[in-house]
């Protein structure tokens, strides 16, 4: 740092300061206190207060290497400072549509061949995960539940890791009975959700569903309380197909011997059908204190919804009608 002595080497013009003179009625010599000479109609300083007047003087010299520099004004103080981190903050939670229209579609299509998950291995089950985490930090909607019309409607899952669903989701348990469909259904202005499990099979088709009531208990989080369950009415399918063979227990039975039999069963079953489809749904009351659950939707936009439930799972549903549901 510069020495004192150095600060002596600057040329600096010497200023001398008179004293005023003592006159009972005179004003101060206006050169002296670096003002400007005509101070207008205002009042002139007595000769007791110029005698109390302090001259003084500032003298700073810069050269062009001065060690410190010329004096620079600060572009931002501590508020400022704060502001911009906050700034920097939001842009990098900033929601790119064009990257999680990737996403979602990289999302779609590990589905592909895992049967909901039933039948996902390890690495899709690992890449499914690492999309999921990429949309949440990309989530369009951070407080779903402040956005109950998103929430609205009919919801299509595509692909879960609960494994309380794979043995229903298995055919080798009810071989000649296919799952069609697995839905959920909200309705936020009755605070209601209908789940539903549609089954189809040789003949017919029918439904299982439970109805409950939610309550928001914060911006992600729903308290559900199940409340009945319904046993749908079994619909006549179009058209009767038998298959060629059924695998039970990993053995392929062939049908073809049993054809006329299985066509007699057939228009036996599709009379009984017919009778019991005009009868209403069973319900059946859930009484049971301890039916609840609760749901975290971790990401939320018009036509895909990831949830996760009390026992760690992840549920990604697709709203119906999207494009994003497969043809």
């Amino acid at each position: 740092m510069a020495g004192v002595s150095q600060l002596n080497q600057f040329p600096c013009k010497t200023f001398t300061a008179t004293p005023p003179r003592h006159h009972s009625k005179t004003s101060l010599p206006v050169a002296s206190i670096g003002v400007p000479s005509r101070l207008g109609d205002g009042p002139r300083l007595s000769t007791r207060e110029s005698n109390r007047a302090r001259l003084v003087f500032r003298v700073r010299a810069v050269t062009d290497d001065d060690e410190w520099g010329p004096e620079k004004e600060e572009p931002y103080g501590e508020g400022s400072a704060v502001a911009v981190a906050e700034e920097e903050e939001e842009e990098e939670k900033k929601v790119e549509p064009a990257e999680i229209a990737r996403l979602k579609k990289a999302l779609v299509d590990s589905f592909y061949g895992t049967d909901r998950g039933l039948r996902a291995s390890s690495e899709t089950r690992a890449e499914i995960v690492e999309l999921i985490t990429q949309l949440e930090a990309q989530n369009p909607n951070p407080a779903p539940t402040e956005a109950l019309t998103l929430l609205n409607g009919k919801w299509i899952l595509a692909y879960t890791s609960f494994s309380g669903l794979f043995p229903l989701l298995s055919r080798g348990t009810l071989p000649l009975v296919k799952v069609e469909e697995i839905s959920q259904t909200i309705d936020s202005e009755n605070l209601t959700v209908q789940n539903s499990v549609l089954f189809s099979g040789p003949l017919a088709t029918t439904s299982i569903s439970t109805n409950a009531k939610f309550e928001i208990r914060s911006p992600k989080r729903v308290q559900i309380k199940f409340e009945e369950g319904i046993i749908g009415t079994p619909q006549l399918t179009d058209s009767i197909e038998v298959p060629e063979n059924v695998e039970i227990l990993g053995q392929k039975i062939d049908l073809a011997p049993f054809k006329g039999l299985i066509t007699s069963v057939q228009d036996t079953a599709s009379s009984v059908v017919k009778t019991i489809s005009s009868q209403p749904p069973l319900k059946i009351p859930i009484s049971n204190s301890n039916a609840q659950s609760w749901l975290l939707t971790t990401y939320l936009d018009e036509e895909l919804r990831i949830s996760r439930g009390d026992a760690g799972s992840v549920f990604v549903l697709i709203k119906e009608g999207s494009s994003l549901l497969p043809s």
